[in-house]
């Protein structure tokens, strides 16, 4: 991708404030588009940002109308995401867990969605991306059951509404990272290493085989990612919608 490629573009990228989200604004600013960033917490990404909660209804409503003073997006990118269920499986998922990884992992989408993709669909073109995960096809009951539904029902909503809004030009497409190396994914391997005494390369080993293994050997850089986004989100993607884009390295050995 060119540093002119996006050129004019305005793009949207939510939980632009670290990991994934931060690596995709860069990406998208460094192709020519003025990005818009939506997080909880202030940050500093170079990006204009909009400071809100995207997992409550009124901050999806704050978001959008901070959205909207600077124009209709061009490219709207759902990283926003994540999870803080307990281990314990189904029995440690109570009402309110669940109703906080569905608000964050789906409901985020969906409400932001509904807001810009009007504006979007009258003008007759644009770009989305909803960034689910492959633990929709391989959860880990133990811990994620709760956002590996979520993630799913993302990606459902994701293929459901390509077809809705493609024939007025806009694209809809969804990517599916595996293990990506983020803050998150190094303080968990520094806690493996202070709780159970490992090395860090046994530590990342024993957390990629949990996982489901890797055959490439090594988690994703956000960065990676960042780029499979900004492929789906360009013209030289015009004829893809509908599509689920797996960034995994191979974990997800099923056709």
């Amino acid at each position: 991708m060119n540093a002119a490629e996006l050129q004019g573009r305005l793009a949207v990228v939510t939980g632009g404030s670290q990991g994934t989200g931060l690596a995709t604004a860069r990406r998208l600013r460094e192709a020519g588009a003025e990005v818009v960033t939506i997080a909880r917490t202030p940050h500093d990404s170079g990006s204009f940002t909009v400071q809100a909660d995207l997992a409550t209804a009124e901050g999806s409503a704050s978001a959008v109308a901070a959205v909207a003073e600077r124009g209709v997006p061009d490219i709207v990118v759902h990283t926003v995401g994540g999870s803080r269920a307990p281990a314990g499986g189904y029995a440690a998922l109570d009402e309110d867990l669940w109703a906080e990884e569905l608000a964050l992992n789906l409901l985020a989408a969906v409400r932001l969605d509904r807001g810009l993709l009007p504006s979007m669909v009258d003008r007759g073109s644009g770009a989305v991306v909803h960034v689910t995960s492959i633990q929709r096809r391989m959860p880990l009951h133990d811990s994620t059951l709760a956002y590996a539904a979520a993630k799913s029902a993302l990606t459902t909503y994701s293929k459901g509404l390509a077809g809705e809004v493609a024939p007025s030009g806009v694209r809809v497409n969804s990517v599916a990272p595996g293990f990506i190396r983020t803050d998150g994914a190094e303080r968990l391997i520094a806690r493996r290493m202070r709780e159970e005494g490992l090395s860090r390369e046994t530590a990342l080993d024993n957390l990629m085989h949990v996982l489901g293994g890797i055959p490439l050997g090594r988690p994703a850089e956000p960065e990676e990612v960042a780029d499979a986004i900004a492929f789906l989100a360009s013209d030289r993607a015009g004829a893809i919608t509908g599509t689920e884009l797996v960034v995994d390295g191979g974990t997800v050995r099923t056709i």
